[in-house]
């Protein structure tokens, strides 16, 4: 059995995360428990990164170092807001 503990916040705080955990259909102590898991730490993010630099250079052959990598283009962020032109356009079409 899990051991349980005490987190202090604001009333504020308590009664805002109550009311989202109510309507999500859970109690307030399954909320947070969500929310931790939901947030990793600085080590987890960096073995993400790391794993992800690992399949680029295996995917792409080459030798990027992980400077090159700091340094180039956020292909992910270019993606996003491709993606988000083109929906903006579609949505103008329509209307």
């Amino acid at each position: 059995m899990a051991q349980n503990t005490t987190i202090q916040v604001s009333r504020k705080a308590r009664d805002h995360l109550a009311q989202v955990a109510r309507e999500r259909g859970m109690t307030l102590g399954q909320l947070v428990e969500q929310l931790a898991a939901e947030q990793p730490t600085a080590e987890q993010i960096a073995e993400r990164v790391a794993a992800t630099r690992k399949v680029l250079r295996e995917r792409l052959g080459g030798t990027l170092t992980d400077e090159e990598l700091d340094n180039g283009p956020n292909v992910l962020a270019n993606v996003y807001a491709m993606a988000a032109e083109k929906a903006r356009a579609r949505a103008e079409r329509a209307a």
